[in-house]
């Protein structure tokens, strides 16, 4: 079993950055899609940003010229670079791999392993 453990995340004012990163536990994630997605309180899953094995990527509209996702394979790690973050960014940020339809796991969640979350708190 592939384990994903997110770190970075925490508290920022509005207009500042974080650097997510998710550690693999199993260099197979190299061969995988692998993204994030992120859940506030009382609102819908919502998918940030997912990176094909080769470093190809797709964003959320929402999150379009602000976030980078980027990968180091070598590393077994992915990252995600926020910046001009504001309070619609808070929410619990989850890492995930093994997207078995690609880019449409940014949508769908089809994901077939995650982690457990790390939060992110932009205040006003």
């Amino acid at each position: 079993q592939v384990q994903l453990v997110e770190s970075g995340g925490g508290s920022v004012q509005s207009g500042g950055s974080l650097r997510l990163s998710c550690a693999a536990s199993d260099p197979i994630v190299r061969n995988y899609y692998m993204g994030w997605f992120r859940q506030a309180p009382g609102k819908d899953r919502e998918g940030v940003a997912v990176i094909n094995p080769f470093g190809g990527t797709r964003y959320a509209t929402s999150v379009q010229g602000r976030f980078i996702i980027s990968r180091d394979n070598a590393k077994n790690t992915l990252y995600l670079e926020m910046n001009s973050l504001s309070p619609e960014d808070t929410a619990m940020y989850y890492c995930a791999a093994e997207c078995s339809n690609g880019y449409s796991c940014l949508v769908d969640f089809n994901w077939g392993r995650r982690g457990q979350g790390t939060q992110v708190t932009v205040s006003s």
